[in-house]
Parts: C-alpha cells; sequence; structure tokens
C-alpha cells in the first residue's frame, strides 16, 4: 500500500493518485485497480520513469530515446535513398518499442495507452512496415504470390 500523503491545505488523507474522497471525507479506496467508470484521464500502466528519478531526465527515459533514434536513423538513410534498408530500421525500431513495452514494468514515455494496445499498436505498424519494405520494388525479397492475384482480379472487373 503506498505511503499516505496529507495535503497541507486539506484535510483529506490521499492514499493513492486516483482515490477520491466520499460524502465524508475520506479516500473511497486504497486499491491500485483502476475504477470502472473514471471521471479524468487514467495515467497509462507502465507509464512512470523507467530509471530512477536521480538520473537525468534523458536517461529516465531511455526506452524512448532508443525507438526515438532508430526511427531518427531509419528516416536519414530513407532520406538518403536507402529506401528499403532505413524502413526496415523504422519497422524494426517499432517492433522493438513493442519488445520493451512487454518486458519492461517501466517504460517512460514509451507508454501511452495500456500495455496491450501499446504492443498491439506498435507491433502490427512494425510488422506492416517491415513486410512492405520487403515487398518494395524492385527486386523484393518478398513476394507473396495472392498479393499478385487479388491485384489482377481487381483490376480486371
Amino acid at each position: 500500500m503506498p505511503a499516505e500523503n496529507t495535503h497541507p491545505d486539506a484535510e483529506t488523507t490521499v492514499r493513492d493518485a486516483i482515490s477520491a474522497p466520499d460524502a465524508a471525507g475520506r479516500p473511497k479506496r486504497a486499491t491500485r485497480r483502476f475504477p470502472l467508470f473514471t471521471r479524468d484521464t487514467a495515467r497509462p500502466e507502465g507509464g512512470g520513469r523507467a530509471a530512477s528519478g536521480d538520473l537525468p531526465a534523458p536517461a529516465r527515459q531511455w526506452p524512448l530515446l532508443v525507438v526515438l533514434s532508430a526511427v531518427a536513423l531509419g528516416l536519414l538513410l530513407t532520406a538518403l535513398d536507402v529506401v528499403r534498408y532505413g524502413t526496415l530500421l523504422i519497422g524494426a525500431a517499432l517492433l522493438a518499442g513493442a519488445v520493451l513495452r512487454w518486458v519492461l514494468p517501466g517504460v517512460g514515455m514509451l507508454a501511452v495507452r495500456s500495455r496491450f494496445t501499446d504492443i498491439a499498436t506498435y507491433g502490427v505498424l512494425g510488422l506492416a512496415i517491415v513486410l512492405l519494405a520487403m515487398m518494395a520494388q524492385p527486386r523484393p525479397w518478398l513476394e507473396i504470390p495472392f498479393l499478385k492475384d487479388t491485384l489482377h482480379f481487381t483490376l480486371n472487373q
């Protein structure tokens, strides 16, 4: 159970960040679970710091910086006309973000929504970008035969 803090201007004891006082002024909940109905925006799971508060701000947000640095390098490669490797790096960075969100309990600002939603979003987008990079023309690394048949069927109708 978190430590209790008493606000100097109020008589209410606040037990956690999302407890609300009842009619008598006492906190209604002492649990860390999110309520069934929220009246405010809930903090995402794992949205705390990724490192201790004694470290400087960039070190506390290292998971986000790793993903953003890889995406920036991928965009630079794409701008320098190394398109396939640049887009592969961007997709791999998003997949790494999904893995970091899954493995680490606290990922800092890499946590945007719930853990499941973040993993699904980063994973699906990363996989889609990697697959599209591998199917890019000319000389694709990956050929999916039914896609060509589907394209020919839709264009001939």
